[in-house]
């Protein structure tokens, strides 16, 4: 019973000896800098649903990517500005954007595409399975095309430079 009323008062005295050293601090103390972060904090921004609309704009970059991956426009004449944002050359980095009928393999005509180089990347054996498409544009350069899609549907869009389908690629639904 000593024994245990010892090892109780020895707690106690510590326990009283550390609230009241918690406050203090020792003068050749450094305290710790905090390191800057250049993380910005998380927002929350609810997914917004493209407006159709028959007048479209879409971006690609340096970095083998388009700006959105939908597109929404009601059935009828359409207008398409693709705009290449980068700054890399057509010929190392060309983006263009083919809008594909439904049921077209797209693993299929990006390899036959391969070979088109002269043609924008357009397979001459495969034009009958492109409703549209933009020039191959570079850095800098933009394209405009209009074309009509009168049948309601999904449709798949792709840039067809070598390569670059795994990334850029997308869906313009038509309503």
């Amino acid at each position: 019973m000593k024994k245990s009323f010892k090892i109780t008062i020895a707690v106690a005295i510590f326990a009283i000896f550390s609230l009241f050293s918690c406050g203090k601090k020792d003068s050749k103390e450094i305290e710790p800098v905090a390191t800057p972060t250049t993380e910005e904090p998380y927002e929350e921004h609810p997914i917004e649903t493209p407006v159709a609309t028959n007048d479209l704009h879409i971006e690609s970059n340096d970095q083998m990517q388009y700006s959105v991956n939908e597109l929404r426009a009601p059935a009828g004449k359409i207008t398409l500005t693709l705009k290449h944002v980068g700054k890399m050359e057509k010929t190392a980095m060309g983006h263009n954007l083919v809008i594909l009928k439904p049921g077209t393999d797209i693993s299929d005509f990006t390899l036959k595409a391969v070979e088109a180089k002269d043609t924008d990347y357009i397979p001459a054996s495969e034009k009958a399975k492109v409703i549209a498409h933009t020039k191959v544009i570079g850095g800098g350069e933009s394209d405009i095309i209009e074309f009509t899609i009168d049948e309601p549907g999904t449709y798949d869009f792709i840039c067809s430079f070598p390569g670059h389908v795994s990334m850029m690629k997308g869906k313009l639904i038509v309503e």
